[in-house]
């Protein structure tokens, strides 16, 4: 079936600051447990240095994660985190929605344990993001970032037996250039000020 298709990334583009680096900091706040891993997350940052693109300096960044931290704080974390969102999203989201044929999707980086909730309330055909192991919360399944993006997308449409005109993308990052180069309309956010560029 043929559909129009719009795209929002989340963090920086629906809401203010990234939700992985704020849940770490909140956990930090929260927690003692990630105090004694500063080491290690330091090692993590080294590793960047040479592989920027990887998944393994974000998994040893995040390796104080655990599966009860995850249970006993991101609820309280969402809550707060909600607060950062973009005072326009949801009746854009609406908006875009409404317009004959069109289906509207979420493509985020963050790990699924937070973007799910993050975006609950809003009326959005599929929600696709990074994929976490539940036992091991700090490590990815799926990275969707960059490319991957594009690959989860079609990935979607493939199942949803969906041809997409792929009309218009919204994000505030660079690394989204992939996904944004194929919408004939790319809609630049400012991260900071959820004004459009």
């Amino acid at each position: 079936m043929k559909v129009n298709l719009v795209v929002f990334d989340f963090d920086g583009t629906l809401s203010s600051g990234d939700c992985n680096i704020e849940f770490g900091k909140y956990c930090f706040r929260h927690s003692l447990r990630p105090w004694f891993f500063i080491p290690v997350i330091a090692l993590g940052f080294l590793i960047k240095l040479f592989n920027p693109a990887g998944t393994t300096w974000r998994a040893i960044t995040r390796s104080f994660m655990t599966k009860n931290m995850i249970k006993k704080h991101a609820d309280n974390f969402i809550s707060e985190h909600k607060m950062n969102r973009f005072g326009w999203v949801a009746d854009k989201i609406k908006s875009e929605k409404s317009k004959k044929n069109t289906r509207v999707i979420l493509i985020s980086a963050g790990p699924d344990y937070l973007i799910h909730k993050l975006v609950r309330d809003l009326p959005f055909d599929a929600v696709i993001c990074s994929q976490m192991y539940l036992s091991h919360p700090w490590n990815y399944k799926f990275l969707c970032w960059g490319k991957n993006k594009v690959f989860a997308m079609n990935e979607w449409l493939a199942k949803k037996k969906l041809n997409a005109n792929f009309i218009r993308s919204y994000s505030d990052s660079k690394t989204d250039l992939p996904i944004m180069n194929l919408a004939k309309e790319q809609v630049w956010i400012n991260s900071k000020t959820g004004i459009r560029k």
